[in-house]
C-alpha cells in the first residue's frame, strides 16, 4: 500500500509496504540537477553529490562507508539533469540505523576544503574518463546540439573550468537555493510500514532555507549538427528529435512505438542495421522527457566508411514508420512487452523507491499498476501515428564523434 504525508515544511514523504521483502531503501530526491545551474556553477549538482559522502560533523568518508559495509547494505547517488537522488539499501532491522546516517550526510556534511580539492580530482578523472568514451560524450554532445546555451545543453558532470572554480561555499549556496524542504521527497519502500513516516518527519519534518519558488524556462530545440574528432575506432553517430514532456498525454504510445522503432532486439533499427546488414555491433533508440519537453534519441556506433549507408538506412526506416505506421503484430507484441517490462520492474525495493520519488517529486501523483495497464491498453493505431508525426515530421539534431 501506498501512503503520502507532506510535512509542515513543505517536504513530502512517500511509503510504500511491501511486506513479502526483507528489505528497506529510502532515498533523498532532490528537485534540482544540471538545468538548474549556470555558465559558471554547471556541474555543481553532481560533485554535491559527491561530497555528501566525503564526511560529515561526527562520521569522516570512510566512517560512512564502513557503516554501510558492516550492516551488508548498498549506499549510493545519481544526479540527472532535474533530480539527484541519495539512497540506501538495507534489511528491515537497519532501516533506522540508515536513516540516521542519510540524514546525517543531508544536514551535516562539513565539506571539508581537503576532501573538496581531494573530490575535485576525482570528477576531474571521471570527465576525462567520459572523453575518453566516445558512446558516452556522443550523448552529451547532442544534448549540446539540441538545446544549445540552454541548461538542458550543459553536461552533468560539469567542465574542468566550472569545477575547479567550486568552493564549500558555493556549495552551501547552491544548497540554500535548491535543497528546500519543498524541493525534497523521501521515497521509501520495502518491509516497512506508515509509522515510519513519522520517524521520517522527525528528521526531515521542520528544517527550512531561503529557497526560491523553483520554475523553469522551457529551450528552444536546435537542428544542429555538431562534430567532434577524435582517435577511435568507431564513428558513433546520434540523432535526436523534439520528444514529449514527462507528463505527456500520448507518453504511453510514443513508448510503445519506440519499443518497434529502436528500444528492443526486435526493433525495426535492430533488426535492419546489425542483423540484416551487419552495419553496427551496437544501435538502438530511448527517450528522455523532461517536465516540459523530451528528446528520442537514436544512437548508432559504426565504421566511419558506413555512415553514409547507416544514415540512409535510418531515414527509410522513419520514412516508413511515417507512411505505414505499426503492423497489427508489432502493435500487440510491443504493448505486451511493455507491461510484462513494467510488472518485472516493480519487483524490487530500488525499484519501487525510485518509481515513487520521481513522480512525487514531479508529477505529484500516483498512477496504480492497473491504471498504467490500463493506460497502455489504450494505446492504438491511430494514437501511435499521431505520435508518429508528432516527432519526425520535424527536423532533427544530431552529434557525430569520429576520427
Amino acid at each position: 500500500m501506498l501512503h503520502t504525508h507532506t510535512c509542515k515544511n513543505g517536504l513530502r514523504i512517500v511509503l510504500e509496504d511491501m511486506p513479502a521483502v526483507r528489505s528497506v531503501t529510502i532515498g533523498i530526491w532532490v528537485y534540482t540537477g544540471s538545468r538548474s545551474e549556470s555558465d559558471f556553477n554547471n556541474g555543481v549538482s553532481h560533485f554535491l553529490e559527491h561530497m555528501f559522502f566525503k564526511g560529515t560533523e561526527k562520521r569522516s568518508a570512510k566512517d560512512i562507508a564502513e557503516a554501510f559495509d558492516a550492516i551488508g547494505g548498498q549506499v549510493n547517488a545519481f544526479t540527472s539533469k532535474e533530480y539527484t537522488c541519495f539512497y540506501a539499501k538495507v534489511m528491515d532491522t537497519h532501516k533506522d540505523y540508515a536513516l540516521d546516517i542519510l540524514s546525517d550526510m543531508f544536514f551535516h556534511s562539513t565539506f571539508d576544503k581537503e576532501e573538496l580539492e581531494r573530490e575535485k580530482k576525482v570528477v576531474l578523472e571521471e570527465i576525462k574518463m567520459s572523453e575518453d568514451t566516445p558512446d558516452d560524450i556522443v550523448h552529451d554532445l547532442l544534448s549540446e546540439a539540441s538545446y544549445g546555451k540552454h541548461p538542458l545543453g550543459f553536461p552533468i558532470l560539469g567542465t574542468e573550468n566550472t569545477l575547479r572554480s567550486l568552493s564549500a561555499d558555493d556549495l552551501r549556496s547552491y544548497m540554500d537555493q535548491y535543497y528546500g524542504p519543498e524541493n525534497v521527497v523521501i521515497s521509501v519502500a520495502g518491509n516497512v510500514d506508515e509509522t515510519y513516516i513519522k520517524t521520517i518527519e522527525n528528521r526531515f519534518g521542520t528544517y527550512t532555507t531561503s529557497q526560491t519558488k523553483k520554475s523553469f524556462e522551457t529551450p528552444s530545440f536546435l537542428s544542429k549538427h555538431i562534430e567532434k574528432r577524435k582517435e577511435t575506432e568507431q564513428a558513433h553517430l546520434c540523432i535526436g528529435y523534439r520528444g514529449l514532456p514527462v507528463d505527456a498525454d500520448k507518453m504511453y504510445s510514443l513508448i510503445v512505438m519506440n519499443n518497434v522503432f529502436g528500444g528492443s532486439m526486435s526493433s525495426r533499427l535492430f533488426q535492419e542495421i546489425r542483423e540484416q546488414r551487419g552495419l553496427a555491433y551496437s544501435v538502438f533508440s530511448y527517450h528522455s522527457s523532461f517536465v516540459d519537453n523530451g528528446l528520442l534519441t537514436i544512437y548508432v556506433g559504426t565504421s566511419k566508411e558506413h555512415l553514409p549507408v547507416l544514415r540512409e538506412t535510418i531515414d527509410v526506416t522513419i520514412q516508413d514508420l511515417m507512411t505505414n505506421g505499426l503492423t497489427d503484430k508489432e502493435l500487440i507484441n510491443s504493448k505486451e512487452q511493455l507491461k510484462g517490462n513494467l510488472m518485472l520492474s516493480l519487483e524490487s525495493t530500488n525499484a519501487r523507491m525510485s518509481r515513487n520519488g520521481k513522480n512525487e517529486l514531479i508529477l505529484k501523483r500516483h498512477r496504480t499498476l492497473d491504471e498504467m495497464i490500463t493506460a497502455i491498453n489504450a494505446v492504438n493505431h491511430t494514437s501511435i501515428n499521431e505520435v508518429i508525426q508528432l516527432i519526425f515530421d520535424q527536423q532533427s539534431s544530431s552529434a557525430l564523434v569520429s576520427s
